[in-house]
């Protein structure tokens, strides 16, 4: 099965800039999008032999999650009851069979890390829930995590130790993860590889020059890792200052 995920910066404006047609194109099972930044009738989009699930931000024009996927799922939860962030539209979980699928839109520290606090308390309660659904199938869990893990994925980290999303606090969650049964896919299959991002700011010329961060994970059941295809980021499509990332990976 073919996984996309991609956090779109706002839906409308990326549909305007070619997200339609790379979903044609890429003909994903499973479509996964963080960052909608739009409520509930404020786009229609309709693809033959998809279901869609959304989950909405109640402030308007702020984060949002959607999943696109050819695949009814046993059931949909929306969240995890994370309380503070409930409402922000941040996470999807879809249970199939054989796995979990788990969408999620992480919240930034903001520059000055007032939310660092949250942040980690955010980082606790998603990985109890992770390590919960794995106890009792394997989870595929994606999306914009909002955090560069070692410092080859990210352009100048030297100049970035201790800011928002590559703090020794966010790293280390991600390190806590990784350690009770999950596998960072992309690093798995790479592991020596630099220069490979999934985030650029909008700045002048700075996704010319690759100045970016990888902050889109697939991260893994650790069970799931010899079942993987193959994976991939997706750097030349556009449409967003984050790309698509790609997972190929037999879960029938």
């Amino acid at each position: 099965m073919k996984f996309i995920s991609w956090n779109v910066n706002g839906i409308r404006a990326c549909v305007k800039k070619g997200f339609i047609e790379y979903f044609n194109e890429v003909d994903a099972d499973f479509l996964c999008i963080q960052e909608t930044k739009c409520q509930e009738g404020q786009i229609d989009l309709s693809f033959e032999g998809y279901h869609q699930y959304w989950n909405y931000a109640e402030k308007k024009g702020y984060s949002g999650t959607a999943i696109f996927t050819k695949h009814e799922p046993l059931t949909v939860a929306y969240g995890v009851g994370e309380e503070e962030s409930e409402s922000e539209g941040r996470i999807i979980t879809l249970e199939y069979d054989t796995f979990y699928l788990v969408n999620v839109y992480t919240p930034n520290s903001q520059r000055d890390l007032a939310r660092l606090p949250k942040r980690l308390d955010w980082e606790d309660k998603l990985s109890a829930y992770l390590k919960e659904l794995d106890s009792k199938k394997p989870v595929i869990y994606c999306g914009d995590l909002n955090v560069a893990h070692e410092e080859k994925d990210l352009k100048n980290a030297k100049s970035n130790i201790g800011n928002s999303g590559f703090t020794f606090e966010e790293r280390g969650k991600m390190t806590e993860l990784l350690h009770a049964g999950f596998t960072d896919t992309f690093r798995h299959f790479n592991p020596e590889k630099e220069d490979a991002f999934t985030w650029w700011s909008y700045m002048n010329k700075v996704r010319e020059r690759n100045i970016g961060w990888r902050i889109d994970y697939f991260i893994i059941s650790n069970r799931l890792v010899e079942h993987v295809r193959k994976t991939d980021i997706h750097a030349h499509v556009l449409g967003s200052d984050h790309c698509p990332i790609l997972l190929e990976i037999d879960v029938d």
